[in-house]
């Protein structure tokens, strides 16, 4: 398949790993520099549509265009919400988060019921088994995970332990890959804060109120950019 990926070199070498060498990639920085490719692409995955928007409107007018668009931090009606729903691209939802498009099951959310049959090849193409769930922000595993560092930071903020003990705890006792914190680095802070506010305007659950201690790391890192 030819593939196009939105985003920078770390997303390129994520696809890569997940869908292996066979297939054509190219690379575009973002969605207007990238619309020239769509017409000669398969399948786009676009990684940086929730940090603009507005870019939505590069989708508007390609019926025959099929993106995946990265939904950890909004789900793919309110980024469709942003063209009045004026979209005629077949759309998927995906977790283009970092570490979690590597995974053994690609998870995906729909945009259309009945874009399920088109979903069911382009995976097989794509030689990948996936799991549908719900079109909701933070999709399942990313939210899950983020919720865990969450707790983390409130263990490590009351004093109850220290941040390498929480991780070998967590890879010991649950056989996860990462611990919290060493999960949280390679996410990155910021992705983790801004997917908990995310999820906590569109709940209002208590379980995503974001630690304090994480909202001061997040903070102080968004001064030194």
């Amino acid at each position: 398949m030819n593939i196009l990926i939105i985003g920078d070199e770390t997303n390129f070498e994520e696809c890569q790993l997940k869908f292996g060498k066979s297939h054509s990639y190219t690379t575009g920085k973002n969605q207007q520099e990238s619309e020239k490719f769509f017409a000669k692409h398969d399948i786009i995955f676009d990684f940086t549509i929730d940090e603009d928007r507005a870019q939505m409107e590069v989708y508007r007018d390609h019926p025959t265009a099929t993106a995946f668009l990265n939904t950890a931090k909004i789900n793919l009606a309110q980024l469709v919400g942003v063209v009045n729903h004026q979209i005629k691209c077949t759309l998927f939802g995906f977790a283009g988060l970092p570490t979690f498009l590597n995974r053994e099951i690609l998870e995906t959310s729909l945009y259309k019921v009945d874009q399920k049959t088109k979903l069911e090849e382009v995976c097989a193409r794509l030689n990948t088994p996936f799991q549908i769930v719900d079109d909701r922000v933070g999709l399942v595993t990313p939210r899950v995970i983020c919720m865990i560092i969450n707790e983390a930071y409130f263990t490590v903020q009351e004093g109850t332990a220290i941040r390498e003990d929480i991780d070998m705890a967590m890879k010991l006792g649950t056989n996860y890959p990462f611990g919290p914190f060493e999960w949280c680095k390679k996410i990155g802070v910021r992705h983790v804060y801004e997917l908990l506010e995310s999820v906590y305007e569109d709940t209002k659950d208590e379980r995503y109120k974001i630690c304090p201690l994480l909202k001061k790391e997040y903070l102080s890192l968004k001064c030194l950019l």
